[in-house]
């Protein structure tokens, strides 16, 4: 690898380097959301984000909590805690058709490049398993429930036993175009950012419900686009995170 690679990253993406965008060639945007795949399984419902009664902690005390946990109690998520960690890091507050979604969290441009897969080990009411949110109907679509999805996630996580160890563990890819198709190459560089803001607000929605997290960084790119079915161009895994219950 050319050891300068993130540097020339950073200043090929400067400004003074960037063409047209395809928003400004007038060519159409991207979906704002990938749709359930043709061989999904069953949708289920979470609870209504307005119904939840979770998270109401002083914002500076949530704050101060902050640490990244990496060992979890056998409790159970519920599925209230789940809905509402799913809405505080990709919850949609308002769609605008065919061009933008209003989320709980910044995103460049209100792109929102991302969708969020989650692999669940103990989840109440939910079978251990891959599944994917459904951001704008707030339900999740199951994708696998193969035995051996865990280990093979950790093994993908370089040995990261936090990844099977976790309630839940967020996989959080990038569908690049949708930032792209507005910033060109530059979009490369907000995605990154945009993937911090995310995570961030998981840390602190953890913290809330008296769970932890731990952003997971570390992790074969190719392995973990292979579970996920992911070609690693038009859509691949850019950050991960594990949540649990204290002990």
């Amino acid at each position: 690898m050319n050891s300068a690679i993130g540097q020339e990253f950073m200043e090929k993406t400067k400004y003074r380097y960037l063409e047209a965008s395809d928003q400004e060639k007038g060519l159409p945007q991207p979906p704002l959301e990938l749709g359930p795949p043709m061989d999904a399984g069953e949708t289920i419902d979470l609870p209504a984000p307005a119904s939840l009664k979770l998270g109401e902690v002083p914002l500076r005390d949530v704050i101060e909590a902050r640490q990244s946990l990496r060992t979890y109690s056998t409790q159970l998520l519920t599925a209230e805690e789940l809905s509402y960690l799913l809405w505080c890091t990709q919850g949609v507050k308002k769609v605008v058709p065919g061009r933008a979604t209003y989320r709980t969290i910044p995103s460049a441009g209100a792109r929102h490049p991302f969708e969020t897969f989650l692999l669940v080990n103990r989840v109440k009411g939910l079978k251990s398993g891959l599944y994917r949110f459904l951001a704008c109907d707030h339900r999740l679509v199951k994708l696998a429930t193969e035995p051996d999805i865990a280990k093979r996630m950790v093994k993908a996580c370089l040995g990261q036993e936090s990844v099977s160890a976790s309630a839940v563990t967020f996989i959080w890819t990038a569908v690049p175009y949708r930032t792209t198709w507005r910033y060109g190459e530059r979009g490369y560089r907000y995605m990154h950012l945009d993937a911090g803001h995310v995570c961030q607000n998981l840390y602190l929605a953890a913290e809330a419900i008296e769970a932890g997290a731990c952003a997971i960084g570390a992790f074969s790119d190719d392995a973990m686009n292979e579970l996920l079915g992911l070609d690693g161009v038009e859509q691949f895994v850019i950050y991960l995170a594990a949540v649990g219950k204290r002990k």
